[in-house]
């Protein structure tokens, strides 16, 4: 059963779902521990590591936690009702999750300098996050993952943190941690619930027709379920304005549980001939889908190839155009990258077309191995504190440093002259 994830939110169509906790008390006596059996899935929901709900129930309750990443085993130490933890999760939610301004679940959180900010990609908010609760200093020493949505990040730094996280996970024995749980600082919040945010989520159905909707269209095959998405894109597109049709994209995507190839159906109705300049205009729209998905990067490589067949002469010479631009966007993950240049397949293209894709990948292929550490252009989040009309809180944000003229044009600037060696 899912719930919503702002469960103050009684509105049933209410995009933004979490699957209710699970929770299984093992053992006895001072042994005596719960298991938070969903924990990953209800991670993923919130875009957050599951370590991070799982130290929070610690840190609320006094236990200790327990982190088997080998096994998906999250636990807290002691017997624990799981009405009583779901409850504390949406404490977790309201402060960690929620963003301030548009109390949607779509911000991210950056470490840096000792402070956790918070980005809310609906809204565009940027704030820091409360730093007395205990939590707040487990994440600054155990970061989230590089966010995709950091445009400009350094390659180098894409790997640290990845080695990082890999040597992490690899561990096969739980690995136990104990911190003492801090003060609870509850906000006030509410969220959207005019009529036309609900009319927006229902179009023209009512209610119980959408519901119907719903069920009915999750019993359908996938490619059935593929076409259904592939309709509402287009629809969306022939209507000839797609901004914020990223939200609604997602949205139907797993509405529909078809999240991995839905990145198929934007690569063909989205891109064509201009593809550099279009996955550059389109970034979010695909970003949505793609945001910690491996499986759907991988579809979203084979819709290139798809893309690049259909318009061999022009593109294929530019194929490290494309996946530079793809890369640097932070549309595709390097280890994407290399498994998919590793394991060349005929499932989407015909073995020559494969053929050529492949050859002309080559060069960015070697260089993605062997680049060096580029200059990092991610915003910096900077606090600074006025005392104009009394103490204050205002969060700029600096811009990225210029490029400097030894440093490479973009692909969108040099789509046909490619040279791996400039960059």
């Amino acid at each position: 059963m899912s719930l919503n994830v702002n469960r103050a939110v009684t509105d049933q169509f209410y995009r933004y779902k979490m699957p209710r906790l699970l929770a299984k008390v093992e053992g006895s006596g001072n042994g005596i521990k719960t298991v938070i059996i969903n924990m990953v899935e209800i991670g993923k929901s919130l875009c957050r590591p599951p370590t991070y709900p799982t130290k929070f129930f610690g840190c609320e309750l006094g236990a200790q936690t327990q982190f088997d990443f080998k096994n998906n085993r999250f636990i807290v130490n002691g017997s624990h009702d799981a009405n009583k933890l779901q409850d504390l999760l949406d404490i977790f939610i309201k402060k960690y999750v929620l963003c301030p301004e548009c109390d949607n679940p779509e911000t991210f959180l950056i470490v840096k300098k000792g402070n956790i900010g918070q980005r809310c990609i609906a809204c565009g908010h940027v704030g820091i996050v409360d730093l007395r609760h205990k939590l707040s200093t487990f994440i600054i020493k155990n970061p989230p993952e590089h966010d995709p949505r950091s445009v400009g990040s350094s390659k180098t730094e894409r790997k640290g943190k990845k080695s990082q996280n890999k040597q992490q996970n690899g561990e096969g024995d739980a690995c136990q941690e104990e911190e003492d749980f801090g003060d609870d600082d509850d906000e006030e919040w509410s969220v959207d619930t005019s009529e036309e945010a609900i009319r927006e989520r229902m179009g023209d159905l009512s209610g119980g027709a959408k519901g119907l909707t719903l069920n009915d269209d999750l019993e359908k095959t996938g490619q059935e379920r593929l076409d259904i998405f592939y309709k509402f894109v287009k629809a969306k597109k022939a209507g000839g304005d797609l901004k914020g049709c990223d939200k609604e994209f997602l949205v139907e995507a797993e509405r529909l549980d078809v999240k991995d190839k839905g990145p198929l159906i934007l690569a063909e109705l989205l891109l064509d001939e201009q593809v550099l300049t279009q996955l550059k205009q389109h970034q979010y729209h695909f970003l949505r889908l793609l945001n910690d998905n491996p499986k759907g990067q991988k579809y979203f490589l084979n819709g290139l190839e798809q893309l690049i067949a259909l318009h061999a002469k022009s593109l294929v010479p530019k194929v490290p155009s494309i996946l530079k631009a793809v890369y640097d966007l932070d549309l595709i993950d390097e280890d994407v990258i290399l498994t998919w240049a590793a394991k060349p397949s005929k499932k989407y293209v015909s073995k020559e077309v494969m053929q050529q894709i492949h050859e002309k990948a080559a060069p960015f292929i070697k260089w993605l191995k062997e680049a060096e550490e580029e200059e990092s252009s991610e915003d910096e989040v900077v606090v600074a504190f006025s005392n104009r009309g009394g103490a204050g809180l205002k969060v700029e944000t600096t811009e990225p440093k210029k490029a400097s003229a030894a440093q490479p044009a973009t692909p969108a600037a040099k789509e046909d002259d490619f040279d791996i060696d400039d960059i």
